[in-house]
């Protein structure tokens, strides 16, 4: 029976009610959604979904803000078919259930859509962004795939010892300064390994009074304090994109 007094530490947070302007489709062995541009630019965004799957909304509402900007915007289901977490399940299970899915073992989904976004979408330049577990695999994309010209890593932390800091191309990380999953010296750990070790350009920024998921899992309407950082996490993502995936 799931404890409703100890949720899920990533926390689902304010839905979007935002309908779909894109669709459903399936890339090899995995599916997807798919946002596509008015006119084609020749550039794509990878999103990578959270703990929560690739069907929630405001995973999808971001690929068609990418869409609305020119990239080309798909969010595959990284977990291929197994179910995303469910706020109603215990949280000591938490962990146990992440240790299924991998953030470091992607690279299988990740070749499909790359296969996919250069031969059946013609793009010539690929990003990457993602969210909380998306954002960890964001990271990890990043040190192994020099096509990806840029990558966004919202509130995603690779935890792993080992060469994890050698970036391949320009990453921008976003955190939380009020973040109870990834504390501060964490963050400012990442900070001093990437100076040490990353030859590209990279910034880790964090957002003043912000929790794990505010750029993506809050309602700008109802959360007036929050609005000024939830629309600067995401121009900064833009900008960001905007400037390496050209």
């Amino acid at each position: 029976m799931a404890n409703e007094a100890r949720p899920c530490p990533c926390a689902l947070g304010d839905q979007f009610d935002h309908k779909n302007l894109g669709k459903e489709i399936q890339i090899e062995h995995i599916k997807a959604y798919i946002s596509k541009p008015k006119t084609s630019t020749g550039k794509a965004i990878i999103v990578v979904q959270d703990v929560y799957g690739w069907k929630l909304s405001n995973t999808r509402y971001f690929a068609d803000l990418l869409a609305s900007q020119g990239y080309i915007a798909v969010v595959p289901d990284f977990f291929v078919g197994k179910e995303p977490w469910n706020p109603s399940y215990d949280r000591a299970n938490f962990f146990k259930w992440l240790e299924t899915r991998p953030a470091n073992k992607a690279y299988r989904e990740a070749d499909a859509v790359l296969r996919y976004l250069k031969e059946q979408c013609q793009a010539k330049s690929i990003g990457v962004i993602g969210f909380c577990w998306g954002g960890t695999v964001t990271h990890y994309l990043m040190l192994k795939y020099p096509e990806l010209k840029a990558g966004v890593a919202f509130y995603g932390l690779v935890r792993e010892e080992g060469d994890n800091y050698n970036l391949l191309n320009p990453t921008l990380f976003i955190f939380g300064e009020n973040d109870p999953i990834i504390p501060l010296e964490q963050v400012r750990s990442l900070d001093e390994k990437l100076k040490e070790h990353s030859k590209v350009d990279y910034k880790v920024k964090v957002y003043p009074k912000q929790t794990h998921g505010f750029a993506h899992r809050k309602k700008e309407e109802i959360n007036p304090d929050d609005k000024p950082y939830i629309q600067e996490a995401r121009k900064d993502m833009l900008d960001w994109l905007k400037k390496y995936v050209n």
